[in-house]
């Protein structure tokens, strides 16, 4: 049984048992990367390395602006 098989049979009985329909396969799927990803760089802070990608663009975006700011 393939997964989009699985999902309309779940939302059949659910609508037979007047319950919410699942959410589709892969709606959640880009969330679950950033969260994902997310976590790693948190991790990563955490143990002492430096950031990288947007955690450490954001960051230096931020340190750039108060610096100009003060001067």
């Amino acid at each position: 049984m393939s997964i989009t098989q699985q999902y309309f049979l779940d939302a059949y009985r659910a609508r037979q048992l007047g319950e919410p329909a699942p959410p589709a396969p892969g709606v959640n799927d880009w969330q679950v990367v950033r969260e994902w990803r997310d976590e790693r760089e948190f991790r990563a802070v955490v143990a002492g390395r430096p950031a990288h990608g947007p955690m450490r663009l954001a960051l230096g975006r931020w340190l750039h602006r108060r610096q100009r700011s003060t001067c």
